[in-house]
């Protein structure tokens, strides 16, 4: 054994962003399941005999559906969705579960260990969503919910329009004004995303409170007595005296456990120095442990407690930065992605994005506009669209990762996703996306136009979601999904998969009994309803990209509408100009047309679609 590093101290380390430890936000963002038999109260006590069990059904430390399915006591069904999860979180682009296609995952598995660190995560409570701080400021933006609204979005524009005597609209706004008992509002109310700087430390704090137990369940045990130093247990004894822990009598977990740099190199699942991750150097070679290793030669094991004191300074190093960073924003002009960002006009667009740490690109605050983002302007593998309001976005590049929250009455273009869509606190949003998978989580009266490899995930309180084939394009669609790896020949959309409707992983309080209740799933979109998305042409980047139809095959019955709704428009025309009008005549029936098409535009919520239209 070689001698022991010595861990560098909170006050040493570096303050160079490059060199600053952070929690990897893939797993915490889009891999946490609400599957009760994947959390557990004590998962510390939990995961030790369960990792070995695991083990014992491997001959090459990884686990195949089938496997995972009789360890875990879940369904097939189930154990194919913790597969696809960990495939879209996982931190390295080499591991087999990442790369095998489609019909390999199943038979290829996961590592236990990656599997194991994605069961204790489980545990993780997301911080809760904050209020705006000028809530007037959004009040025009986003309604208040109304017991009207069902009502109104089930009518055709005709019907609305002989109800009342005034525009939806208007009446929409009006009712605003009534007092509505509270049985009739639902829970979707209005949520903004916690700054960035909050989620970062929420996240370190947790790795800071349970880093010894994660890198418990890393650790192999050594023959022979090593020395009580360097004993990891010494760094839990203190929860030796708490009932429930499996900690022996002397209070360590065992007498002596090491590291190797395979098992070291796991914790790059969580954690990751500097802001370029997985994409930049292996976690080891970010280490003082395994840095100069030969790779010809096996590295020697590092004792666990030495990379447990290691990693716990860099944390907290890393906390001590984040308030550095924030105290001085909070002195100064903050970015949009740590702020919350009134809603404004057209005029100050280009004020609203922003890149923020490791890569992701923020659009914020977006209202009665129309906005687009190509592959040239997108800095990063990620973009988060936070708090658009009746606009239209544009995102039409290729992504690891895209997150849509607390947006209404918006259409929401994204190119192609490899990884992963999470779409959150939504209402009567249209999004258009190609994408490995989606996750949509307590959205209301909106609509999912999918070309997805994967069974579209529905969890919290939804209510009257909609999903439908994907139903537009742009020159460079199909080379965007093959360098993302999305398979334009399988779409899924029309399997939406249902977990609970309350989120264990949330911090909100619940009514008793409804733990175990099914969210509620998504309906297909009637084909007749179904129509084409048309991006305009002065929006998309001028290029020799090849695409030139919807990659994604529409299923024979919204093919068979799409004809006949091509037929009918045609006998139209041809009506029209074969009929024989005064001019005055011509005049009426023009007139007549525009105030349908007016009607049809605000009633279908297309009316956002023009606001590209708009000067400066």
């Amino acid at each position: 054994m070689t001698e022991p590093t010595e861990p560098s101290t909170s006050s040493s380390l570096a303050r160079d962003p490059t060199t600053v430890v952070h929690p990897r936000r893939e797993p915490f963002e889009h891999g946490l399941l609400p599957i009760p038999r994947l959390i557990f109260s004590d998962p510390a006590q939990t995961l030790i005999p369960l990792k070995q069990k695991l083990l014992e059904l491997s001959s090459n430390q990884r686990v195949d559906l089938a496997a995972i399915s009789e360890s875990l006591q879940i369904s097939i069904e189930h154990a194919r969705l913790v597969l696809d999860t960990l495939a879209s979180i996982l931190h390295s682009d080499s591991e087999p579960l990442v790369v095998a296609n489609l019909v390999e995952i199943d038979s290829v598995g996961v590592d236990v260990h990656d599997l194991v660190l994605f069961l204790y995560i489980q545990s993780y409570k997301r911080l809760l969503p904050r209020t705006h701080k000028d809530s007037a400021a959004v009040t025009d933006v986003w309604p208040s919910t109304s017991a009207f609204d069902g009502y109104l979005s089930a009518l055709s524009p005709l019907q609305v329009n002989s109800s009342f005597s005034f525009h939806p609209r208007f009446f929409r706004d009006a009712i605003r004004c009534v007092i509505i008992p509270d049985s009739l509002v639902r829970s979707n109310s209005r949520r903004f995303m916690p700054s960035q700087a909050d989620e970062e430390a929420h996240q370190l704090s947790y790795l800071q409170k349970h880093l010894a137990n994660i890198v418990s369940l890393l650790a192999e045990p050594v023959e022979g007595e090593g020395d009580e130093s360097l004993c990891l247990g010494r760094v839990v004894k203190v929860a030796a005296s708490n009932p429930g822990n499996n900690f022996s009598a002397c209070g360590c977990i065992v007498a002596y456990r090491v590291l190797t740099m395979d098992r070291f190199e796991h914790l790059g699942f969580l954690i990751q120095f500097g802001d370029k991750g997985s994409e930049g150097n292996s976690f080891s070679q970010c280490s003082p442990f395994f840095a100069n290793s030969d790779p010809d030669m096996p590295a020697v094991p590092v004792p666990a407690a030495q990379v447990h004191d290691w990693l716990l300074q860099n944390v907290a190093a890393a906390l001590e930065y984040i308030s550095e960073r924030t105290s001085s924003k909070e002195n100064g002009p903050a970015s949009a992605s740590d702020q919350d960002v009134a809603m404004t006009d057209a005029s100050t667009v280009s004020v609203k994005v922003s890149t923020g740490t490791r890569g992701a690109s923020f659009i914020e605050g977006i209202s009665k506009s129309s906005y687009a983002k190509h592959a040239s302007d997108i800095k990063g593998s990620s973009v988060k669209v936070l708090n658009c309001h009746e606009s239209a976005i544009y995102i039409l590049a290729p992504l690891r990762y895209a997150t849509v929250y607390g947006c209404s009455d918006a259409t929401i273009v994204l190119g192609a996703v490899g990884k992963a869509v999470r779409v959150e606190h939504c209402e009567r949003v249209h999004v258009i996306v190609a994408a490995k998978r989606i996750c949509i989580a307590n959205c209301r009266e909106c609509v999912f136009f999918l070309g997805v490899n994967q069974q579209p995930l529905i969890v919290g309180d939804n209510h009257k979601l909609q999903v439908a084939p994907y139903n537009t394009f742009y020159a460079q669609l199909e080379e965007h999904m093959s360098e993302v790896g999305i398979v334009p020949t399988v779409n899924r959309w029309n399997e939406p998969l249902a977990l609970g409707m309350v989120d264990p992983h949330d911090s909100l309080s619940h009514p008793a009994g409804v733990s175990d209740v099914q969210a509620e799933s998504a309906t297909l979109v009637d084909p007749d309803q179904f129509t084409n998305f048309v991006i305009p042409s002065w929006l998309v980047e001028e290029s020799t990209g090849s695409t030139k139809d919807n990659p994604f095959t529409l299923p024979d019955a919204y093919m068979a509408s799409q004809h006949k709704n091509h037929k009918n428009l045609e006998e139209i025309r041809q009506l029209l100009r074969e009929a024989s009008l005064e001019e005055s005549r011509k005049r009426e029936l023009s007139s007549a047309l525009h105030v349908y098409f007016k009607d049809w535009l605000y009633a279908s919520g297309n009316i956002r679609q023009l606001y590209c239209l708009q000067g400066d």
